[in-house]
């Protein structure tokens, strides 16, 4: 596995904040995707999701998340999917091959390079879903795991 610190530029998200199980996720993909679609918006960046707290610690109707794609062009956002600039910033990152389900099994290995490399993480992971699992299988899935990060001073 390849980790890496990388430079992430600034990005508009359309995006859907969510408290609730994961089983509504392919509902939301299916929103904001549909969204970005409709409004002609050009895509910059596969879906992603980022994840709050641990569905190991919290109940499923507590579960809290946030599905979005990043785009250029101009929008307001409609019903649930909003609308914000995410400034630029840097993340520690590698690439999990396989389920959707098991890619949380990388995450100590990307906080400890995390701290024996002089950073901190500075927000909550991202997973950044680089294939379809229409058009796939599931151990074909490539799935981009970063954790933000400063540079410890």
């Amino acid at each position: 596995m390849e980790i890496e610190v990388k430079n992430i530029e600034e990005t508009k998200v359309a995006y859907v904040s969510v408290t609730g199980s994961y089983e509504q996720l392919p509902e939301l993909f299916g929103e904001v995707v549909g969204y970005v679609m409709k409004d002609n918006l050009q895509v910059t960046e596969p879906p992603y999701g980022i994840y709050f707290n641990n569905p190991m610690e919290v109940p499923q109707e507590e579960l809290k998340y946030e599905i979005g794609i990043a785009f250029i062009g101009d929008a307001d956002g409609e019903d649930r999917v909003k609308i914000k600039n995410v400034p630029a910033h840097q993340a520690v990152s590698t690439i999990y091959k396989g389920p959707y389900g098991q890619a949380a099994q990388i995450y100590q290995a990307l906080v400890e390079y995390t701290m024996k490399n002089g950073y901190e993480i500075n927000g909550a992971v991202k997973e950044i879903y680089l294939n379809n699992p229409m058009e796939v299988d599931e151990s074909e899935l490539l799935t981009e795991v970063r954790f933000p990060v400063i540079k410890k001073s």
